[in-house]
């Protein structure tokens, strides 16, 4: 099993946004749907997950290097923006 780590951005982002410390692990560790996106070359995890009361999507975008995993932000998804982006092409599923 790869090492995961967040980045000082991660634990900004999960601070402004309130968003448990525990979660972005855990998405990217229990998510079916795993992306790369052409335009950052970076790998997103995508899950539905409980967020302020509401069943929410949210993206951990993430890279491997090595032996580790470096998640780099989290944020919730809106409803129309993990489809557009596998519409366009920008994101490819892994």
């Amino acid at each position: 099993m790869k090492k995961v780590f967040y980045t000082a951005h991660l634990k900004f982002r999960l601070k402004t946004r309130e968003i448990p410390y525990s979660l972005p692990k855990k998405i990217y560790q229990t998510s079916k749907e795993h992306y790369f996106d052409k335009e950052t070359l970076k790998k997103v995890a995508v899950k539905k997950v409980k967020f302020k009361k509401r069943l929410r999507e949210m993206a951990v975008i993430y890279e491997e290097i090595n032996s580790q995993i470096n998640l780099i932000t989290i944020h919730p998804l809106k409803n129309y923006q993990k489809i557009s982006r596998i519409k366009s092409g920008r994101w490819q599923k892994l």
